[in-house]
């Protein structure tokens, strides 16, 4: 996708699934032969309509059977194709957990894995549809690259990696349309590599996918309580860029719409727990409970993730520290 033509507020519009799939698969397709795309039956929720329309062909939909999605892009990759699986992150990362491990991490087949529909995205569907322990999973299959971008312009950035990278790679992807940029322009992005969005002397916030904005809101809210917060996007959790992790500061603090363990909090804490000495850790999350159900926003403000939640455990944190 030509860095001229980027449009970020149209991306935005469109959210994560619309800018990646609607908007520059198909004109990455144009050059690239060899991408095949496989759904669970999600192709107009995660906007593949239009790539589906242009490229018939290349287009295979197995129907909501995501372990079969998983064994018939092995095959491709086997054959030399570049296959992008789509389906909901819930069920892409556990229901097919087994045969990611087997051919994306032990056969080490390039396939890109697209959970759309991260986190709490589906709201009312419940507990059973929330992906809130992928990371974890993905995050241990042997060779696999997690990445979690922060809005819309981020997640092309990172499809467009993934196609170039030589391995596995899990994209999770939230939201539906009207995804907060992060972003207003185009930027240097590699996978592998953390953005520091904001300096402050006091407290580093380490952020990944969606909540990366709240980790700025909560930044600029600290800010007026006397606290400087630095926001570090991690928007790769897998590897980690752990020479991003400031030691220097007051205290450590990683923000997740995940569960609180094996995720980006408990990325970190592997990396800090093989040094003597360094900052305490705040890890904001889910906890080990199931998560009670409600509107997008309700739940995240209940569970301590939205900018004013974290700003809070943040203060009350440094408190206890004094």
């Amino acid at each position: 996708m030509e860095q001229s033509k980027i449009n970020v507020k149209l991306m935005s519009m469109a959210g994560q699934g619309g800018s990646v799939f609607g908007m520059a698969l198909p004109v990455l397709a144009q050059s690239r032969e060899d991408i095949r795309v496989l759904s669970a039956d999600m192709s107009t929720p995660a906007g593949l309509d239009k790539f589906k329309a242009a490229y018939p062909e290349r287009f295979i939909n197995v129907g909501i059977a995501e372990q079969n999605l998983i064994g018939c892009a092995a095959g491709l990759a086997s054959e030399g194709l570049r296959p992008i699986c789509v389906a909901q992150s819930c069920f892409l990362s556990m229901r097919s957990f087994e045969q990611i491990r087997q051919y994306a991490g032990y056969m080490k087949f390039p396939i890109i894995i697209a959970g759309i529909a991260s986190g709490l995205s589906l709201q009312f569907f419940g507990n059973t549809h929330f992906a809130v322990e992928d990371i974890a999973l993905m995050r241990m299959v042997p060779g696999m690259t997690v990445v979690c971008p922060c809005d819309s312009l981020e997640a092309v950035k990172a499809f467009e990696s993934a196609l170039e990278h030589d391995g596995p790679v899990y994209i999770r992807m939230f939201g539906g349309t009207g995804v907060p940029s992060v972003y207003a322009q185009d930027y240097d992005f590699s996978l592998g590599r953390a953005i520091v969005l904001r300096d402050g002397k006091d407290v580093q916030i380490i952020a990944a996918g969606s909540v990366v904005k709240t980790a700025l809101d909560a930044a600029a809210i600290l800010e007026q309580e006397g606290v400087q917060a630095s926001v570090v996007n991690m928007h790769t959790i897998k590897p980690l860029d752990s020479s991003a992790i400031a030691l220097d500061k007051k205290l450590l603090v990683t923000v997740e719409e995940h569960r609180r363990f094996g995720g980006l909090g408990g990325a970190v804490s592997e990396y800090l727990s093989g040094m003597s000495h360094h900052p305490e850790l705040l890890r904001l999350g889910f906890g080990d409970d199931n998560i009670k159900v409600g509107g997008y926003g309700y739940m995240m403000q209940e569970s301590g993730l939205s900018a004013d939640g974290v700003a809070h455990s943040i203060l009350n944190k440094l408190k206890r520290m004094i």
